[in-house]
Parts: C-alpha cells; sequence; structure tokens
C-alpha cells in the first residue's frame, strides 16, 4: 500500500520578453509556469533535420531538492528548490550556471507519504521585475528578480492539499494569483505585486494540484482552475465567480491538469473522468457554458496536455501516449507501450518533446497516425519530475537535486 500511495505522491509532482545574450538567448524567455502563454509551446526552437544520436552535457550544478519547473529571463534562471530546513530562491546564469544570488527562509517540512518530494513543486512567476514561489507549505514570496532581496512574504494562509501544494502562481495585471490553504478552507487570492496587499479573494473550495491560465473575453479576464471538485471562472480583477462545471475528483484521482484555453474554448481533462471541451460565451450580463464533446476513456493523471494543430497530445493515467481530435474529441490514437504517467509534454514546432520520469526525453512528429519516435535521450541520472526549459538549441532539466544544460550537437 505504501509503494502504491508513494507513487501516487511522485505523480503529483508534475505539475511552471527578450533575452540579453548573444547566440541562443535571443528571443524567447520562460518566465513562468508553461511558458509565456501557459500552453506548453516553445516560440524560439531550432529543431535539427536530423536529430542526433545524443545530446551534448554543457554543465550541471546541484541546487537542491525539488521538482519545480525553472524560469528562465534575460539570460537569468530563476529557481526554487529546498536545502536542509530552509527553501531556497536560486538565481543562476544561464550560460554558465554559475550561481548569481541566493534567497533563504525556514520553512516546514514535508511529512507523510510526500516526503520522498520535500522540495517546492510550484513553478516560479517572473514578471515586472519580480519573482513569486509558493513553498510545499504555503509560503508566498516575492523578490527583487535582479538582487534577491525579499519584497514581501505571506504565511496566513493555513493548511495544504493532501499531498502539499503543487500549483504554480500566474501574474496577471499586477496581481499575483495562487490558490492556497487546505480541504476545509480553499481560497483563490490575488495580491499586489508591488506591496503583497490582498486585493480580493474567492472562498468557495478545496485546492487543487493544477495550476490557473487565463481567459479573456471581450474586455473580461478571466481566471480559470481547478479546484478539488470543479473548474471554475473568476473575475481576474475582483474575483468574482462568473462560472463553474462540477468535476469532482474521487479516490486516487486528482485535478492536477492545467486546463488549455483556445480562444473561448477550454480543454480540461482528469483520471477516471475522461476529457471534456466546453465553450464559455457571455449572455447578456452572464456567462454560461456549453458543452462540446466529451472522451470518457483518456485523460491524464497528472501531466498537462499539448494543443497543436487541432489535436490534443498527452499521457493517460496508464502511461501512454495519446493523440485526440481537438474538434470531435475522438481518439486518434493510444500507443501501446506504457511509458510513464509523470511526463511533461512541450510543442517544439515540428516536433513535440516529452519529458518522462525515468526514460528520458523523447521527440515525436506530432502525428494523428501514432506515435514515431526520431529521438530518445537520457539526460539525467536522477528521476525528473519538472518539465524542460527550452531555448533555442539549449534544453535546461531539472531532476531531483541538480539543474544541467544540454545542447543539441
Amino acid at each position: 500500500m505504501m509503494r502504491t500511495l508513494g507513487w501516487t505522491v511522485a505523480t503529483l509532482l508534475f505539475l511552471s520578453g527578450p533575452l540579453v545574450i548573444a547566440g541562443d538567448f535571443a528571443k524567447e524567455d520562460w518566465p513562468q509556469w508553461r511558458g509565456p502563454n501557459r500552453d506548453g509551446k516553445i516560440a524560439v526552437f531550432d529543431a535539427p533535420e536530423t536529430w542526433p544520436a545524443s545530446l551534448i552535457k554543457k554543465w550541471e550544478v546541484v541546487v537542491g531538492a525539488g521538482d519545480a519547473t525553472p524560469a528562465l529571463v534575460e539570460g537569468r534562471l530563476y529557481l526554487h528548490t529546498r536545502q536542509g530546513d530552509e527553501e531556497v530562491i536560486l538565481c543562476l546564469d544561464a550560460e554558465s550556471g554559475q550561481q548569481i544570488w541566493a534567497t533563504k527562509y525556514p520553512s516546514p517540512p514535508v511529512t507523510g507519504p510526500a516526503s520522498r518530494h520535500p522540495g517546492p513543486r510550484s513553478s516560479p512567476a517572473v514578471a515586472d521585475g519580480k519573482v513569486v514561489t509558493l513553498g510545499v507549505a504555503g509560503i508566498v514570496s516575492c523578490v527583487d528578480a535582479t538582487s534577491g532581496k525579499l519584497l514581501w512574504q505571506n504565511k496566513d494562509f493555513k493548511g495544504t492539499p493532501r499531498f502539499f501544494t503543487a500549483m504554480s502562481p500566474i501574474v496577471v495585471d499586477g496581481h499575483a494569483i495562487l490558490q492556497l490553504g487546505g480541504p476545509d478552507s480553499g481560497t483563490i487570492v490575488a495580491f499586489a505585486l508591488a506591496t503583497g496587499e490582498i486585493r480580493w479573494k474567492w472562498e468557495g473550495e478545496a485546492p487543487s494540484y493544477a495550476s490557473p491560465v487565463l481567459l479573456t473575453i471581450g474586455d473580461e479576464k478571466q481566471i480559470v482552475t481547478f479546484t478539488e471538485q470543479s473548474l471554475v471562472g473568476l473575475s481576474a480583477r475582483e474575483g468574482k465567480l462568473f462560472w463553474r462545471v462540477p468535476f469532482p475528483a474521487s479516490g486516487r484521482n486528482y485535478n492536477a491538469a492545467t486546463p488549455i484555453v483556445d480562444g473561448q474554448t477550454i480543454y480540461f481533462a482528469g483520471a477516471g473522468r475522461g476529457s471534456r471541451a466546453i465553450r464559455v460565451e457571455k449572455s447578456g450580463d452572464e456567462y454560461v457554458v456549453r458543452e462540446l464533446w466529451t472522451n470518457p476513456d483518456v485523460a491524464p493523471q497528472f501531466n498537462s496536455p499539448i494543443l497543436k494543430d487541432g489535436k490534443l497530445f498527452g499521457l493517460s493515467q496508464r502511461g501512454n501516449f495519446y493523440c485526440l481530435d481537438a474538434q470531435t474529441g475522438k481518439t486518434l490514437w493510444l500507443d501501446d507501450n506504457p511509458y510513464t504517467a509523470f511526463g511533461a509534454l512541450l510543442d517544439a514546432g515540428p516536433v513535440m518533446l516529452a519529458m518522462t520520469e525515468r526514460a528520458g526525453l523523447i521527440v515525436f512528429p506530432p502525428s494523428g497516425d501514432g506515435l514515431h519516435p526520431v529521438g530518445k535521450y537520457e539526460v539525467s541520472s536522477a528521476p525528473v519530475y519538472a518539465t524542460p526549459v527550452v531555448a533555442g538549441k539549449r534544453f535546461y532539466i531539472k531532476d531531483s537535486e541538480s539543474l544541467s544544460l544540454w545542447t543539441l550537437p
């Protein structure tokens, strides 16, 4: 039983402007969870015509325990890890891996079955010269991106989900928005990025392990996020609940996959409940939700799918790669070779990149007729639960203790 529970905890951890350095650091930052638009799409990637037999390892540094995806902004890498009894916000030079600054604070330990993963799982968000982090015990911090100076911190929201925090903050119009608290005190909170002042709160349901995304209809920005029981849309300006779709999790199923927003269409999924698509529309002063399709057979447990060329790519709860037709929900293919239920997918233009827990980095074309890998690479000797950060020809890989840089030849 404990082994099964341990694997369950591990799955929860897959849940993170221009650059100033020459060469590969030319056009693309990765400032938050799932990239600039929180959709897993890499804007600048130099895909080779033929994939090499191996990647080149440039450097590796021990940074501390954690499964949070780094942020890459203006030639600097920002990480959130644990070292001993403290959580650490780190800034490294993206070219050399050398530390620029570190900010530390005491943090309660991870206990129970989640203790195999003692470090932060939430990816930093970088905006307006500031870095916002969420610790495993619910400590919210904001530091200056240049110096690492602590600007503000909030420890007031007590409790965490059963396996501790995993959602990654989003910054919208000067507000850092996070989902805090535990089963009896779930709260979505908007902090003023500059001061830490609470601008609004929505207290409705317990937090999940997924991360919020942004939906815009007309001139109204909405925060779309999972709770333990629902998918909700809140006003980004004042926290008002606009709409709610019941999506309760039960047993060993969890709401952990980040939703996908495409215009007014939202794709979402959860193990044991399948994949769904809805459209949010405004009717008078209210918002209404129209069901587009449901596929009860295929869904991820903890990784977040990618929308690419009218198709949805993901890893099923049993660890099989899959592809759905995004217009109809029809399963186009389900690979019969199980890899892992723990994975991270990225859209790299002509190819998809899939980082698996132990099977390495897998490269395959975004085909509607099956999985056809064109490259497989061992990029870590330790398990990987973070999403790679990819820029130009560079792959930054955060494993359980270290960060490494790999490049294409």
